[in-house]
């Protein structure tokens, strides 16, 4: 991996009741105003995506907004050869597969909508993301449990650190439908809402080309078998974390903010929520965040740092 800095400068949410980014930063609750998915998922544009690909479009359109990389109009305002589209879900598909089994089993695949079945791959919202926008750079789906969202942008960071794209959307995103509710319900996890989360990510130097705003800058990034050993590694002992986006059982004496107990702690949402949460709240170019995610039985943990808004440098 070559040293370019990677930062962030646009975020957006499509978030059942939240208004925008800085709601993140209080406790959950649906706000007068607020997104409204019954509402805000209506439309032409709409037709023919599953719930996951509805909510992702309208954060990565905010997220490019916030970016200055969409016109009034919508239209792209970026290079679509060099914009990659990274997504992270679990089980953003979900109701599609179960649906169409469920018509396989009680008809028979001759009863199946053709125009839907684009909806049963794994890489549909993503799919959907570059079409909408024209990105021809890599595109990918990440499914990586309570990390995958951490995950997400550490591999689009990639991406911009080798060269493959100067930028990239990265969106996370989980719905909320019989199907998801079902599989909570079986494993003792609480539902959560519709949620769905946006960061673009350029190189600083691209950045600056363009003259745009760093919302943050990304720093170290580490999967490990424990919370506590993921966050040592991106937090030396030295310093201190002005914002930690975690579980309360990692907090010790330090503040904490825990999405996970309303987006869900096998959110593939989370990482992209921490993120944009990161983003509302660092205003201090030396402060620092960290994300991590949430420690599940025999599963990974992953961390994250992220650096104020320090002004853009090229290298």
């Amino acid at each position: 991996m070559t040293g370019r800095q990677v930062v962030a400068t646009g975020v957006g949410l499509a978030v059942d009741g939240l208004r925008g980014p800085a709601d993140l930063l209080t406790p959950y609750q649906r706000h007068p105003g607020g997104f409204d998915p019954d509402t805000g998922l209506r439309g032409k544009r709409m037709r023919h995506r599953d719930r996951a690909s509805r909510l992702a479009s309208l954060a990565a359109d905010a997220a490019l907004d916030d970016a200055g990389l969409r016109s009034a109009e919508g239209a792209f305002l970026g290079t679509p050869t060099r914009t990659a589209t990274v997504v992270s879900t679990n089980l953003g598909n979900l109701d599609s597969v179960c649906s169409f089994v469920t018509t396989i089993d009680e008809q028979s695949a001759l009863a199946l909508n053709s125009t839907e079945l684009p909806n049963t791959s794994s890489n549909v919202t993503a799919g959907w993301l570059a079409i909408e926008h024209g990105l021809r750079a890599p595109n990918l789906t990440l499914s990586n449990g309570a990390t995958s969202g951490l995950d997400a942008l550490h591999w689009a960071r990639t991406l911009i650190a080798t060269g493959r794209a100067d930028a990239a959307v990265v969106t996370g995103v989980e719905p909320d439908n019989e199907y998801v509710r079902r599989l909570h319900r079986d494993n003792d996890e609480r539902s959560w809402p519709d949620a769905a989360a946006a960061v673009v990510l350029e190189s600083a130097d691209h950045a600056e080309r363009r003259g745009a705003r760093a919302r943050l800058v990304l720093g170290p990034y580490q999967r490990a078998t424990s919370a506590d050993a993921a966050l040592r590694a991106v937090l030396p002992a030295q310093s201190a974390a002005g914002q930690l986006l975690a579980e309360p059982a990692l907090a010790a004496d330090r503040p904490v903010l825990d999405l996970a107990s309303w987006a869900g702690r096998q959110s593939g949402a989370l990482g992209v929520l921490q993120c944009v949460a990161a983003a509302a709240g660092l205003d201090d170019p030396e402060g620092v965040a960290v994300a991590v995610s949430c420690q599940l039985p025999d599963a990974a943990v992953a961390a994250m740092a992220f650096h104020g808004p320090a002004p853009v440098r090229a290298h």
